[in-house]
């Protein structure tokens, strides 16, 4: 490895340091309590070689904001669609939980950080493509009369609600805090009584 390669791999480990303290101060402390001299605290680096990666605090925000949710664009384009509309519905939900399952620190920055982000609409391409994919499949569901009675945003505002209600309380409780422990299939059981809500003829 060449001298250029060795530094470039050496920047990008500190960014990625940089970030990874980031994300996990502005999920447990918010926004507002976070400052570049804290994250360089946590790290062991001056603030000034976090200017050298970062121009100011929004600026870590929204790099983080393009890597997370990115990251969960992935988990859910994984797969193709299969024929069925429900099913891909089904696919969705369980993709966003794994994703918030094997990413904690990833999921709390993204929706359960103390203070809101200072993200403005239209800022995070990934996250907006990430609510498209799960919009789109509503729609499929809708026009397929698979679904009836609500718009594609309702429906996939629902679905998104239910299913941070049950990774929230996933990563927020441990097993043992939970009465008689979590059920295994709790997650499976939150997108079949959802998806069922918005059935055709369900009545």
């Amino acid at each position: 490895m060449g001298i250029v390669e060795r530094r470039e791999r050496e920047k990008e480990e500190v960014r990625k340091k940089i970030l990874d303290a980031a994300r996990e101060l502005f999920a447990r402390e918010g926004y507002d309590h976070v400052t570049m001299r804290r994250i360089a605290e946590a790290i062991e680096y001056s603030p000034t070689t976090i200017y050298h990666h970062f121009e100011d605090k929004d600026d870590v925000v929204q790099s983080l904001c393009e890597e997370d949710f990115n990251r969960l664009l992935s988990f859910l384009q994984q797969q193709p669609a299969p024929s069925s509309a429900v099913e891909f519905v089904r696919q969705l939900g369980r993709a966003y939980a794994r994703f918030a399952v094997e990413y904690p620190n990833h999921y709390r920055f993204m929706f359960m950080a103390p203070d809101k982000m200072q993200i403005k609409e239209g800022q995070c391409g990934p996250g907006e493509a990430a609510f498209d994919v799960v919009r789109a499949a509503a729609a499929r569901a809708l026009e397929s009369g698979e679904f009836e009675g609500r718009d594609a945003d309702t429906v996939a505002q629902v679905l998104w609600a239910c299913l941070h209600g049950v990774v929230a309380l996933l990563i927020a409780i441990p097993p043992e805090g939970w009465p008689a422990g979590p059920a295994p299939d709790l997650v499976d059981q939150v997108i079949e009584n959802t998806i069922r809500g918005f059935l055709k003829g369900r009545s």
